[in-house]
């Protein structure tokens, strides 16, 4: 087989092969999806970043914060403004003044003009450090703006994100503080932790399919029931409004899924939305229905996309954590170890200055005029000093000497200049220490910052398993199907008007409907709005899975009745099933609902050797078998007609040697009952 020649590209599939990879690239990681060391997007990197440079401890209007924001930033205002709105009611990174608009009812934020922020105090503390921050020319080359922030909190678990990117997406879910940093502790030392998220709105989440980051949960609202005739819903689940809350509501409402009398909204600083109910419903009848048929109850899944190493990854929620920890540590010591660095080069330059002026080296350069001889003869009389130094001498240092004022030397204070050399000397022993037990460092470091912080962010989610709700029997029986004998319809739309010939039925529209026709063909169908069965309909009602059928039938062939009991058979919808073999004389006779008690009279054709010709059937006495059987044969001859006297008294048997076969009456036999029974 011949290799197939690729035709040639065109000009457009090569710029589209050319430029497609950039964009998707772009996309993933400067816009969509955070990254997985700082938590932050592009967008919220810049914002802060901004409001660091911005720092004054004062509030600045939003609407300045966004217009330098865009010298970083190479989008529009509104982005930054939708992105500075959201991360600042996260209520971690960015304190508020003003109207932000509310999570809880949905309303929008004031225009930027309007209102102000800073940065937190957690943001101030964890967010920032030069000397640890790589920095690269922004879009215009301008300015300078950060890859990514030295943060030392787990900000991606901490704020949730998401995003959707080209060919992929990011659904991260928000954790509490206090549990991120007493897992990271607990890392630290060495044991297991487990981590669910949190969410702002509260409610009641289920994490029984949560899948460390992803799989699925389920969230509730939390409610109340002040009385039996009302609802209050004083949290909301993941990403719920009030207002959408109350659509939902009020669509379920309007499709005949709930009875409701009003809902109303108080919803203020913390949630209360009250649902008054119709009469002769309770509210305990009602919850059931608001999580099948409402947002009041939703699924969610998560599913936790980062940029790891300039890459898209899916990760663990522990596989972030542990990432960030170590993270954390090897910043801290960075810190450390910069620290270190500083001081001992202040101890140095302490030194240096100590020794210039206590041993009066300043006078040997009094009389030298060359730049370069005095140079030269501060760092030749400070050679005898080498052994109290901890480095060499350099140009620098003898630099710095000389730049002392005679004011300076002529107000000296040796013991003020030994105590700041002692507690430097302190402080370098005590970073030295750190050093050496890093991890001891970094769990006290946490500890820290979970006192500082932790009781302002206590868990508002509730942790709880809760089934299922089947949104079947949770609906409402609101529909009336009803049957038509005349037309031959069947439907909610159809109106029975005869009572001695029609059929009527309540269900819900997630009810299958069982139609059994005289001939014994039956089948199982949705719902109709309107259907023709034809006129020959004999029974129709929901399919229940306890039902029990009571079934005479006559058999045509024989021209003999026969007697049975079965379930609910198991179907697939709209296929036609029998009850017994089609003939055009076989019928059904007899069909009754009940698993105890039911009771029939056939009455027999006459014959002139019998002196009875009726006889009492105790459906109790058969045994219930699957439909397909043929069932026990009423009497050894036809069968005219047959009544059911369910409920009425229990009489002597109107012929003793008539009933069913298999079944004694006295000492004596009849040979109907010797007969085999057919199956």
């Amino acid at each position: 087989m011949s290799d197939t020649v690729e035709p040639p590209r065109g000009k457009l599939h090569q710029l589209f092969d050319a430029n497609f990879l950039d964009y998707t690239s772009y996309v993933i990681r400067d816009r969509a999806i955070p990254d997985v060391d700082d938590g932050l997007k592009p967008v919220q990197r810049r914002i802060l970043q901004t409001l660091h440079n911005m720092d004054d401890g004062r509030f600045h209007k939003v609407a300045n914060v966004v217009g330098e924001t865009m010298k970083l930033h190479p989008h529009g205002d509104q982005s930054i403004f939708d992105a500075l709105v959201n991360l600042a009611n996260k209520g971690y990174l960015i304190d508020r003044q003003g109207n932000f608009g509310n999570i809880f009812t949905g309303d929008q934020a004031s225009a930027p003009r309007y209102i102000e922020c800073r940065l937190s105090p957690l943001a101030r503390e964890t967010l920032f450090n030069k000397d640890l921050t790589e920095f690269v020319d922004s879009y215009d080359g301008r300015m300078q703006e950060p890859v990514r922030l030295p943060a030392k909190i787990p900000l991606l678990l901490l704020l949730g994100a998401e995003g959707i990117a080209v060919g992929m997406a990011t659904k991260i879910m928000p954790h509490n503080l206090n549990e991120l940093l007493q897992a990271q502790i607990d890392y630290l030392r060495g044991e297991e932790f487990v981590l669910y998220p949190d969410f702002p709105r509260g409610g009641i989440i289920d994490v029984s399919d949560y899948n460390h980051g992803n799989g699925r949960i389920r969230c509730r609202v939390k409610l109340e029931q002040p009385d039996s005739k009302t609802v209050v819903i004083t949290e909301l689940p993941y990403n719920i409004t009030t207002q959408t809350l109350i659509e939902s509501v009020e669509k379920a409402a309007k499709a005949g899924k709930l009875k409701i009398a009003s809902i109303n909204d108080y919803t203020a600083e913390k949630v209360e939305v009250e649902i008054k109910l119709a009469r002769g419903v309770l509210a305990e009848e009602t919850i059931d229905a608001l999580y099948a048929f409402t947002d009041c109850e939703l699924s969610v899944s998560p599913a936790l996309v980062t940029i790891v190493e300039n890459m898209p990854r899916q990760l663990e929620v522990e596989e972030v954590l542990r990432r960030n920890t170590d993270l954390l540590k090897a910043n801290l010591e960075r810190e450390l170890t910069i620290e270190l660095g500083r001081l001992e080069e202040k101890w140095h330059a302490r030194k240096l200055e100590q020794i210039f002026i206590e041993e009066r080296l300043y006078k040997q350069i009094e009389e030298i005029t060359n730049y370069k001889e005095v140079q030269a003869t501060v760092r030749q009389s400070l050679l005898p000093f080498a052994d109290e130094l901890k480095r060499a001498v350099t140009v620098e240092d003898v630099e710095r000497l000389l730049e002392i004022k005679i004011r300076r030397i002529s107000r000296y204070d040796i013991n003020r200049q030994l105590k700041e050399l002692r507690d430097i000397e302190k402080a370098i022993a005590q970073i030295k220490k750190h050093l050496t037990d890093m991890v001891k460092f970094t769990i006290d470091y946490i500890e820290d910052i979970k006192a500082k912080y932790g009781p302002e962010f206590p868990r508002k989610s509730e942790l709880k398993a809760f089934d299922e709700v089947d949104a079947r029997a949770a609906a409402l029986s609101n529909l009336l199907v009803g049957f038509h004998r005349e037309t031959g319809f069947i439907g909610h739309k159809i109106k029975a008007e005869n009572p001695a010939t029609d059929m009527e039925c309540a269900c819900s529209e997630y009810d299958r409907l069982l139609l059994i026709f005289k001939d014994g063909l039956y089948k199982v169908v949705p719902v109709p709005d309107k259907l023709f069965v034809g006129p020959e309909l004999h029974w129709m009602g929901v399919v229940r899975n306890d039902q029990v059928f009571n079934l005479i039938y006559r058999h045509g062939p024989e021209n003999l009745a026969y007697i049975k009991r079965f379930a609910t058979p198991k179907f697939i919808l709209n296929r036609e099933y029998r009850l017994f073999d089609e003939d055009k004389r076989s019928t059904i006779l007899l069909l009754l609902l009940g698993k105890e008690g039911i009771r029939a009279r056939a009455s027999l054709a006459p014959s002139g050797r019998a002196k009875y010709n009726a006889v009492e059937i105790e459906f109790d006495d058969c045994l219930i078998k699957g439909v397909a059987a043929k069932g026990k044969r009423v009497a050894n001859r036809a069968v005219r007609r047959v009544s059911d006297i369910t409920g009425t008294p229990k009489k002597e048997p109107v012929n003793p040697l008539l009933g069913l076969p298999g079944f004694t009456h006295g000492s004596k036999k009849t040979n109907e009952e010797k007969e085999e029974n057919e199956e």
